[in-house]
């Protein structure tokens, strides 16, 4: 089959590489991808927000399957132009997609399916943030409505950082704390069947111990020894099965990759946040250690036809964000990359990277993730640190803590 996938970043040159390394997938293409990403997939230029040119590109290349990378294109209708075009493509449609693209959406979808999840209230004015305050008390949790890159996120002790974050955003959602680790859970979804992912963990704030303002994601590792027995099963049950009935109800099968962020608090797991994409960069871990082809579980999905639940190979797989100086306030580009070449059991996917005068440049917050693997946790861990401290760009910053 032939693929494209849409997006430019380390969850796209993941996808890209396990797509590459499946036997039933003749050709991967990307629009508009990255250097990294040019060396496994013929690179197209596209506007990935423009569903009629992301449709358009799928039909001159005579592609059977699309792959939605980010959250963006999805809020904009890339997925309903592509299969409009007669193409298969896995990715929610647009209203679909509202899950991630309204947080409001998300609790209100949540609230119907009974699914576990902090109490919440949207607020639009400086009364109704100065209530919500009030009620949930230290730390606040504020939330923007609509997509913000991973960023919109503020969990703060400080009453006036929670106000300004508020008022900075507009509409937001305001919620109850929930307490205890976070875990990330991928569900495939065809329509009417969901299968999980492992579960992964990612590392959200910038810096060593949690410190430092929310990002992308710093760094993941999968998998995780000290959660739960039968936590997939439970969340499956408890989650995305009754999220799936309820967006069918309201006429919006749900088709792509359901990602659900989790607090596993003393009362059980709740859902901090859905997501209608693969997170990232939980995805360059859990595709590393994927066994099952990726075409073939994509293209199930995009066609209503997922069976069985996907297997992943022995081992452990740790990701480790270099991101640029300044980021993610206000990341510093165009500085010179060099030391990417792989070494045993490590290798290097790139995030926000470009070409200039023929040297490999910063074009982005968060530059590349380094993969390491290994036969445990410790060992990848190693391999991935081993390697990040062989890579060289002026300003550079990454946490030492990952998967620690």
């Amino acid at each position: 089959m032939r693929v494209l996938v849409i997006g430019s970043g380390g969850r796209e040159h993941a996808l890209c590489r396990s797509l590459r390394l499946d036997p039933q997938v003749t050709e991967v293409h990307c629009a508009p991808g990255n250097p990294g990403i040019g060396q496994v997939a013929e690179l197209h230029a596209v506007d990935p927000v423009d569903p009629q040119a992301v449709a358009g590109l799928a039909k001159r290349l005579a592609v059977d399957l699309v792959v939605v990378g980010p959250e963006a294109p999805l809020v904009a209708g890339a997925a309903d132009a592509v299969r409009e075009a007669g193409i298969a493509c896995f990715g929610p449609s647009r209203q679909a997609a509202m899950i991630e693209g309204s947080k409001a959406f998300a609790k209100e979808v949540m609230r119907a399916a009974g699914v576990p999840t902090a109490e919440a209230r949207v607020c639009e004015t400086a009364e109704e943030i100065e209530a919500a305050c009030a009620e949930f008390g230290a730390p606040y949790v504020v939330k923007d409505d609509g997509l913000a890159a991973g960023k919109g996120v503020v969990v703060t002790d400080d009453l006036e950082t929670a106000r300004r974050h508020a008022r900075a955003c507009g509409r937001v959602v305001i919620e109850d704390y929930l307490d205890g680790p976070e875990v990330s859970l991928f569900a495939l979804c065809d329509g009417s069947t969901a299968v999980p992912f492992q579960p992964a963990q990612d590392f959200k704030r910038a810096y060593d111990g949690d410190a430092g303002p929310n990002t992308g994601g710093m760094g993941a590792y999968t998998p995780l020894p000290w959660v739960p027995e039968g936590l997939a099963d439970q969340v499956m049950r408890e989650v995305v099965h009754p999220t799936i009935a309820e967006l069918g109800r309201r006429g919006l099968p749900y088709q792509g990759v359901l990602y659900v962020g989790l607090a596993l608090t003393a009362k059980g797991p709740k859902v901090v946040e859905f997501n209608a994409r693969f997170g990232d960069p939980e995805t360059q871990v859990l595709l590393d250690r994927l066994e099952t082809p990726l075409g073939g579980l994509l293209m199930a999905c995009a066609t209503g036809e997922l069976g069985l639940d996907p297997v992943f190979k022995p081992g452990a797989a740790v990701t480790v964000v270099v991101a640029a100086e300044g980021y993610p306030a206000a990341p510093v580009k165009g500085d010179v990359i060099t030391g990417l070449e792989p070494v045993d059991g490590a290798y290097v996917l790139h995030a926000g990277t470009a070409e200039r005068d023929g040297e490999l440049v910063s074009a982005g917050g968060r530059v590349l993730n380094v993969v390491g693997t290994g036969p445990d946790q410790e060992t990848a861990r190693r391999n991935a640190y081993a390697l990040v401290e062989r890579i060289r760009m002026r300003g550079s910053h990454y946490r030492t803590d990952i998967a620690r």
